[in-house]
């Protein structure tokens, strides 16, 4: 698929938009799922939050889309739909807003940024070779001031001219062609200042040297020009390398596998073209590209990319194997559970993907004040002039100073203040395994200080552990024998202390029960205690009991360790101010011995999903902001109504999109959260008071006529830069964070 090259309104990439004949029919990339149909598009030269409305509100408009998101760092619309709805219709609404779309392709979607970077630093290139170059020439005429020949210096301002054209003419066409589609829209952006301002000061410098003016302007022209791009292509770049782990991630299930056909012979396919029940052949080394279920084989699976665990696990038949996985030792036949599309590595970039979708508080102001600046741009400038000219500065002064007006008054820093930061920020946690599922989810955990965790595998592992110490070998490997014909987690952890070894012929599993089986020709049981016969004890962890024949039942006492971070992180999380506690669908005894090994007072148990959001909602009429941490499907409703949520990388689906974050890199990750959230909030406030102080200072400047357009183009791509550069000082300053 070859995308057409374009231009977007309000954000250019510097190429021309395609006539709505020119779209490209996505119907065949059209994905059917129940009855939703959903399409994935390639949005060009969108950048601002500003795109985001426009495209998004446009395509909510039409019939039966239920959803449509804009994902601002890589252009990827996805959208979805019922009913009879064209695909044509969805691409043709998005360009006719002046956006270029195209089919959705994860191999180009890469080179195409790339070639886009690639074409603004060309741009920028021969920009700042013409700045050098004028400069070179403006050096001479200001030395030779007073001593030069009108000739000379007529003649070294028609050479910077020859030299400004073309190159306003190649470097200035991101700017003019983004100008050129919004005005002939009946729309403004904040290009077509830039683009005025650009014009205007080439136009004057053009009759200033007709008439053997003493000054030219073709050198602030050319500067304004090299520092508007230089701001473009950091933005670009920001934005690619920010997301080019998540890039490198979905492009492991750009591959191809092995799939059995209905003969059972080997075949390649694409990983694209896996559906869920194809059978996949898995060679040793070979890496998983799609979530299955393994039906035939025993091998090691290394899945520390897909959930953090270091430790290599067992796949034997019946256990699922997730997209990511790497198999170690020996094949293994599996059954696909899903395509590649809706793969644990796809829902993973779609988090990824999902970082800036929604537009965050500060996105929301920078947007407003973009819109309104403008007109207060093209006003201010229009006064200045007529103020001037009104008093009795000439003409050509008056221009010049409103000229200066319109450079220094470009509101680039102020729609840079917060995009920046997010994108820098949220690729600042990826590399640290945090996954951001929401643009604002950043000031948000910004704002918490108070953490509510759930215990069963958020605090603690999940798998329990046999712990008791006075077992005889002959009782466990007995009991084992039983235990190995079932799936339950107690009877795994019994056959993990147990070893491998035989089975008891003939195991019956009773649900809620136990197992049943002969040994050795006699009766035994492990299960329940009423299964078995037995008397409950005090322990208040899990317990299985063995029964052999007529003799009393022996007790197997299991706990569930605490996540070896969590004491560390927990203390972390009490350096920064906040405080927490647990609330738990578990029984009582088992929180409270969890609470107390973690030294926390507050903790609440047996509560179901609904009193679990009472206590969030009373924690917030107390004034509390709550960070929700949470893996289980009764947390679900929890972390999506509290003030901000989390969850690991091995919680259930619903809970990893009900949250605001995943992390995979346990406890631990969870300062790491707060302290780059806390670093985002301030750089955004910076960004924004630096941007208004700019502005509160260069205004008067250039309307009081203090400021030529060469300092008024050096000053205003100063700000812009000077804002990228402070959002980047997430990615070093660590230290320095909250």
């Amino acid at each position: 698929m070859t995308e057409v090259p374009f231009s977007a309104e309000g954000c250019p990439s510097g190429l021309a938009p395609p006539s709505g004949s020119d779209v490209t029919d996505p119907t065949p990339f059209v994905r059917r799922v129940g009855g939703q149909s959903r399409l994935s598009l390639s949005v060009r030269g969108a950048k601002c939050g500003g795109c985001i409305s426009r495209i998004e509100g446009a395509l909510n408009k039409l019939p039966g889309v239920e959803t449509a998101r804009l994902n601002l760092s890589n252009g990827q619309l996805d959208v979805r739909w019922t009913g009879d709805l064209a695909a044509l219709r969805i691409s043709q609404a998005v360009s006719g807003l002046g956006y270029g779309v195209a089919p959705l392709d994860a191999n180009t979607g890469d080179d195409a940024n790339r070639k886009d970077e690639r074409s603004l630093l060309l741009a920028m290139g021969v920009a700042g070779f013409a700045t050098a170059n004028i400069m070179l020439l403006s050096v001479s005429v200001w030395g030779g001031h007073g001593e030069m020949g009108e000739a000379t210096r007529k003649g070294l301002h028609a050479l910077s001219g020859l030299i400004a054209l073309p190159t306003l003419l190649y470097s200035g066409r991101p700017f003019f062609r983004s100008a050129w589609n919004v005005l002939k829209r009946g729309r403004t952006n904040m290009d077509v200042p830039i683009s005025l301002a650009l014009i205007l000061a080439f136009s004057v410098s053009v009759a200033e040297t007709i008439s053997g003016g003493e000054h030219a302007y073709f050198d602030a022209a050319c500067m304004l020009l090299f520092f508007l791009l230089i701001g473009r292509f950091l933005d670009a770049r920001v934005r690619r390398r920010a997301y080019s782990a998540a890039r490198d991630l979905a492009a492991l299930s750009n591959r191809t596998v092995t799939r059995l056909n209905a003969r059972g012979n080997p075949e390649p396919a694409r990983a694209e073209d896996v559906r869920p029940g194809d059978r996949i052949l898995l060679a040793p080394g070979e890496r998983a590209v799609v979530d299955m279920v393994i039906e035939v084989g025993v091998s090691e699976v290394d899945e520390s990319l897909v959930s953090g665990e270091s430790l290599p696990r067992c796949a034997a038949p019946g256990s699922s194997m997730l997209a990511g996985a790497i198999n170690l030792s020996h094949p293994l036949t599996g059954r696909a559970t899903a395509a590649a599309a809706d793969s644990l590595l796809s829902d993973i970039g779609r988090m990824l993907e999902a970082g800036e979708q929604k537009r965050s508080t500060y996105r929301r102001i920078a947007d407003r004040a973009v819109t309104l600046y403008v007109p207060f741009v093209h006003s201010a400038a229009l006064l200045t002039f007529l103020g001037w000219w009104l008093t009795g500065t000439g003409v050509r002064e008056a221009i010049l100073i409103a000229v200066s007006t319109l450079i220094i008054t470009c509101p680039c820093a102020l729609a840079l203040a917060a995009p920046v930061v997010q994108v820098v920020a949220a690729g600042r946690l990826f590399r640290s395994g945090i996954f951001l599922r929401s643009g604002d989810a950043l000031e948000r955990i910004a704002a918490c200080d108070h953490v509510v965790f759930d215990k069963t595998g958020t605090l603690t592992l999940g798998t329990p552990r046999l712990s008791s110490t006075d077992l005889a070998e002959s009782t466990i490997a007995d009991a084992a024998c039983l235990a190995r014909a079932s799936r339950h987690p107690l009877s795994r952890a019994l056959t993990a202390v147990a070893g491998p070894g035989p089975v008891a012929a003939d195991v019956k599993e009773h649900p809620g029960l136990g197992l049943e089986a002969q040994l050795d020709g006699i009766a035994c049981r492990l299960g329940s205690a009423e299964w078995t016969g037995a008397r409950t004890t005090g322990h208040t962890g899990a317990s299985l009991f063995f029964a052999r024949g007529t003799e009393a039942p022996i007790e197997f006492r299991f706990e569930d360790d605490i996540q070896p971070d969590a004491l560390k992180a927990l203390d972390h999380l009490r350096r920064l101010g906040l405080s927490f506690e647990i609330v738990s669908g578990d029984h009582a005894s088992a929180v409270q011995e969890t609470a107390r090994r973690l030294g926390m007072d507050h903790w609440t148990a047996a509560a179901s999903p609904q009193e679990k959001v009472a206590r969030l909602r009373q924690l917030e009429s107390e004034g509390r902001c709550v960070l929700m941490i949470g893996d289980g499907l009764n947390d679900a409703g929890a972390l999506a109504l509290s003030h901000a949520s989390a969850a690991p990388g091995g919680a259930l689906d619903i809970s990893q999109s009900a949250s605001d974050a995943v992390y995979s890199k346990g406890l631990a990750s969870l300062p790491m959260l707060v302290r780059t959230a806390r670093g985002a909030r301030s750089a955004m406030l910076q960004n924004f008071g630096f941007a208004a102080a700019y502005n509160l200072v260069a205004v008067p400047i250039a309307v009081m006529g203090h400021a030529t357009p060469l300092v008024a183009a050096i000053a205003m791509s100063a700000s812009s830069t000077i804002v990228c550069l402070n959002a980047l000082r997430l990615n070093f300053n660590e230290k320095a964070m909250p």
